[in-house]
C-alpha cells in the first residue's frame, strides 16, 4: 500500500445498469474534494490492457448524473482473464503513476478486480452496479430500483391490452438466476402470478392459479417471469402448455429484455451511487483493499470481494408472503 494515494483510475465493467454515471461522478467529485488525480479507464479492463486512460476533474462529469449507461463506455474482456493481459494492465497502471482503482460492476469485473489485485498487492475498491440485484453485501445494487421502475411501467401498458383483449400475457423480465426484480415489479404491478427460480411452483399449481382467477371473475392476467425460472424451458414454452390446457385463454408474451438496462436513472439509485463513490475512494485513502461498497439497513459497509462474489442473495420471504396474499 502506497504511503499516501495520490492518484486513482475508475472503470465501469461488465453489463451496464443506471447509476453508473452517477458512480462515475461521485468518485471524480470525491478524488477532487481530497486533492487526488482520478484517471477514467475506457471499456473496462480491455481498456485498461490498452492503456485507454484519460484524467478527469469535476467538470469532466458535469451533467452526467441524470444518464443512463456509461460515458467510460463497458467490455468483457476476455484477454484480463489471462495472467498475460493483467501484467500489461498493471505496467500500463504503473506507467500513468495509477495507485489504486474503483471498479463499478457486478460480480464478474469484482472477480477480475480481486485477481488482480492478489497478483500484485494493488488496491482496488467495488461498487456494485447491476439491475439484478444479485450481489452479496448489499441491500440494494446501482440499477435495481430504475430497472424494477422501468418494468411497472412496461407492465402496466401491457395490462391495458390484456384489459381491452381478455388476454393473458407471460411478461419475461431480467434477473440472471435470482427473481429479486420479478418478485417486486410483480407485486408492484399487481401480477396475478409471479415465476421465480427461487420458488417452484409448477406447471399444475400455475393451472390451478390462472383458473381460480377466472372462476373469480377476471377476464386477463398478468404473469411475470424471471428469466432464470425452472418451471418451462423457457417462457414460450410456458405460452404453449397454458395454450394447450386451458383453451378459453388467448395467451400472449412480452421479453422485456435490455429495455430494463436502460434510461434515467431513479432519484433513489442517483443518491445511492453518490454515496457508494464517497465511501469507496475514502476507503481507500484509509488503507482499505479487496471490498465491495454496499449499504445494509440504509449504512454504508464494505464487505471483502470474496465474500460479496462467493454469497448469496436471499429473496424476500415476507414479500412472497405478501405477493400470495395480494394474488388471492
Amino acid at each position: 500500500m502506497p504511503d499516501r494515494i495520490k492518484k486513482i483510475g475508475v472503470l465501469t465493467s461488465g453489463g451496464d445498469s443506471p447509476g453508473m454515471n452517477a458512480a462515475l461522478r461521485s468518485v471524480v467529485r470525491t478524488c477532487a474534494y481530497h486533492n487526488i488525480i482520478c484517471v477514467g479507464i475506457y471499456r473496462g479492463y480491455q481498456g485498461m490492457i490498452e492503456g485507454d486512460f484519460k484524467e478527469m476533474n469535476a467538470r469532466s462529469v458535469n451533467n452526467i448524473i441524470n444518464k443512463g449507461g456509461t460515458i467510460l463506455k463497458s467490455a468483457r474482456s476476455t484477454e484480463f482473464r489471462t495472467r498475460e493481459g493483467r501484467e500489461k494492465a498493471y505496467d500500463n497502471l504503473k506507467a500513468e503513476g495509477i495507485d489504486a482503482f474503483v471498479v463499478i460492476g457486478g460480480d464478474g469485473s469484482f472477480t477480475g478486480a480481486m485477481i488482480f489485485s492478489e497478483e500484485y498487492s494493488f488496491p482496488v475498491m467495488g461498487i456494485p452496479g447491476t439491475i439484478d440485484n444479485d450481489i452479496f453485501g448489499t441491500n440494494f445494487t446501482l440499477g435495481f430500483d430504475t430497472a424494477l421502475n422501468t418494468v411497472v411501467d412496461a407492465i402496466d401498458k401491457i395490462r391495458d391490452t390484456a384489459s381491452s383483449h381478455n388476454r393473458l400475457f407471460f411478461v419475461e423480465v431480467m434477473g440472471r438466476d435470482v427473481g429479486h426484480i420479478a418478485l417486486n415489479a410483480g407485486v408492484g404491478a399487481g401480477a396475478e402470478e409471479i415465476l421465480i427460480p427461487e420458488e417452484d411452483l409448477g406447471l399444475e399449481r400455475l393451472l390451478d392459479s390462472l383458473k381460480r382467477s377466472k372462476r373469480s371473475g377476471k377476464s386477463s392476467s398478468i404473469v411475470v417471469v424471471a428469466e432464470g425460472d425452472k418451471i418451462g424451458k423457457n417462457v414460450f414454452e410456458l405460452k404453449e402448455y397454458v395454450e394447450e390446457n386451458l383453451l378459453d385463454y388467448d395467451v400472449r408474451v412480452s421479453v422485456l429484455g435490455h429495455m430494463q438496462r436502460g434510461g434515467t436513472p431513479s432519484c433513489f439509485d442517483r443518491v445511492l451511487a453518490s454515496r457508494m463513490g464517497v465511501k469507496a475512494v475514502e476507503s481507500i485513502i484509509e488503507g482499505s483493499t479487496n471490498y465491495m461498497v454496499g449499504v445494509i439497513d440504509d449504512k454504508m459497509v464494505l464487505t471483502p470481494l470474496e465474500k460479496a462474489i462467493k454469497g448469496h442473495t436471499k429473496i424476500d420471504v415476507e414479500l412472497l408472503r405478501v405477493s400470495d396474499i395480494m394474488t388471492t
